[in-house]
């Protein structure tokens, strides 16, 4: 079965400096011989994520994929650590030179793992869907933190599809990884169907 393992968590804060520092929440998600990161870009110092794989038993090398939530610059800017990795976001995939389509909603990088379009915090927004041991786990810029903020996110593209693509996902998740900190794990209604634990 599928792991996630989130690499860096991310955040968003002001310096001493009054200065902006930003970093994404990265992640490891791996099934069999699949290997992605998820989202990784600006850091304070690559050897970050470096280390992080290092830890793992893993190089820029081994990663197959890296997956891309959407494409503002603080998820992006360390595509270019994966020379050999696959690039996928909403709707394609980048191999080399080549510019390559995919199914889209619903597409499957294996059985456990697939991506949903997710639009609202940008338009081409998505989601990587993975399922674990401990349920189904979201990978996604719906939210940009564990508390489920900002409700009204100031940069979103249409918040009211933000607010359905939350929906969405809050009907498949047993966790969370959001934009820009740690993993969580939302509540949960009567309502809501999902699948997994609740642990």
């Amino acid at each position: 079965m599928a792991t996630v393992d989130v690499l860096i968590n991310g955040h968003v804060e002001t310096t001493d400096a009054g200065e902006s520092s930003v970093h994404p929440t990265v992640s490891l998600v791996r099934d069999a011989e699949l290997v992605i990161v998820v989202d990784p870009g600006i850091l304070s110092d690559q050897g970050l994520l470096t280390d992080a794989l290092g830890a793992r038993g893993l190089s820029a090398h081994d990663v197959t994929h890296v997956f891309v939530t959407h494409h503002h610059l603080d998820h992006t800017r360390n595509v270019g650590m994966f020379p050999t990795a696959r690039v996928v976001d909403v709707d394609s995939v980048y191999d080399g030179s080549l510019w390559l389509s995919h199914d889209g909603d619903g597409h499957h990088l294996s059985d456990a793992v697939s991506v949903i379009e997710t639009p609202g915090h940008a338009q081409e927004c998505a989601a990587l869907v993975v399922s674990t041991e401990d349920g189904t786990v979201v990978l996604t810029h719906a939210w940009w933190f564990a508390d489920m903020t900002p409700v009204q996110d100031p940069l979103a593209w249409d918040q009211a599809a933000l607010e359905r693509s939350r929906e969405r996902i809050l009907a498949l998740a047993d966790v969370v990884v959001p934009g820009h900190g740690p993993a969580f794990r939302p509540p949960k209604t009567d309502t809501e169907h999902r699948g997994g634990s609740s642990t």
